[in-house]
């Protein structure tokens, strides 16, 4: 099948090998004309601008876009708009608010056009994992597109089916599903994303206890000098909690035992602070995930002047010194 790719950056380009890898043709066109270059020495069809690229496609057209979500996207899907004709698709497979999706695709319907939202998950390991694809948009577009989405998820594998669901019910098995119309492919994401956030904070926090375990305010005989790349290893078999985030810290751990070279400065790609929206709009109560949300913020900061405020009040009430930093 033929698929234009605007965004050819960490994940972009690499699915752009992946859909190759499958026969799939692309034609591909990035603000960089190097990653443009590059691709068509692979066997892309390399594009000039966006003009170029949807005149390079033949009818009816499909241009993935996987660039950074809100202006970037807003301004690659206007362009779009200008070129494509009806019967066309958009599909974007970046992180966009769920709800801009929504308003994209009213947009596009009136030309004709339609609208696919992809949430894809699976990073720079994609290209031999695979892509997790959370797909929203009209049942036809979402069926012509299939086979794209059948060639970037991680497909069935060594993963079988859950004890008691019917075979061939949906493409959930293979990696890839049509979750709803219009904005339920990002709302999933969203979800998945804000998960994602409280999973990553139960790991650090618990690696943090382990590691402080040999605190010098512990009793002598109740201090441990934990080795925490042996530890994250030996959850990884048999343990409740294995995960590919556990997989992934246990890597890190063991290029780098102590993690010098990270700062802790953690910045959130913004469908955390959505899931948390959501939550509150639908008055469902996520607490861990908007603790994981929070913290995310504190990383950022030195110390907050709420901290300082906490610091002064006990100093006042109890006389309470505070210790110099990083003691």
């Amino acid at each position: 099948m033929q698929i234009g790719m605007v965004g050819l950056g960490r994940m972009g380009g690499n699915m752009v090998r992946r859909l190759m890898r499958d026969k799939h043709e692309c034609v591909v066109w990035a603000r960089s004309a190097d990653e443009v270059k590059n691709l068509s020495k692979e066997g892309a069809t390399g594009a000039s601008s966006i003009e170029d690229l949807v005149k390079k496609l033949k009818a009816p057209r499909a241009v993935w876009v996987m660039v950074p979500a809100g202006d970037a996207t807003e301004e690659v899907v206007t362009t779009l708009s200008k070129f494509l004709s009806k019967g066309d698709a958009v599909i974007d497979g970046g992180n966009s608010f769920f709800k801009d999706d929504i308003r994209r695709s009213k947009t596009l319907r009136e030309k004709g056009i339609s609208y696919v939202d992809v949430g894809t998950s699976g990073g720079v390991w994609g290209l031999e994992r695979g892509y997790c694809l959370m797909v929203g948009g009209e049942n036809d577009t979402v069926k012509r597109l299939e086979p794209i989405f059948r060639t970037l998820a991680p497909g069935q594998g060594a993963t079988p089916p859950s004890a008691g669901r019917k075979k061939g019910v949906s493409t959930a098995e293979e990696g890839f599903l049509h979750c709803g119309p219009t904005g339920s492919g990002h709302f999933v994401k969203m979800v998945h994303n804000g998960i994602e956030y409280g999973l990553m904070q139960a790991y650090a926090e618990g690696f943090d206890i382990l590691l402080n375990a040999r605190s010098k305010e512990l009793p002598e005989d109740q201090r441990f000098e934990m080795n925490l790349g042996d530890i994250a290893e030996l959850w990884r078999r048999g343990s409740v909690v294995g995960s590919w985030l556990l997989d992934l810290s246990a890597l890190a751990l063991a290029e780098s035992p102590t993690l010098a070279e990270y700062t802790g400065f953690v910045q959130d790609s913004g469908e955390g602070r959505w899931t948390i929206m959501a939550a509150i709009e639908e008055a469902v109560p996520a607490d861990v995930l908007s603790a994981a949300l929070y913290t995310r913020f504190r990383s950022r900061q030195q110390h907050t002047f709420a901290e300082r405020v906490l610091s002064a009040m006990r100093n006042k009430f109890g006389g309470h010194v505070e210790k110099p930093a990083g003691k």
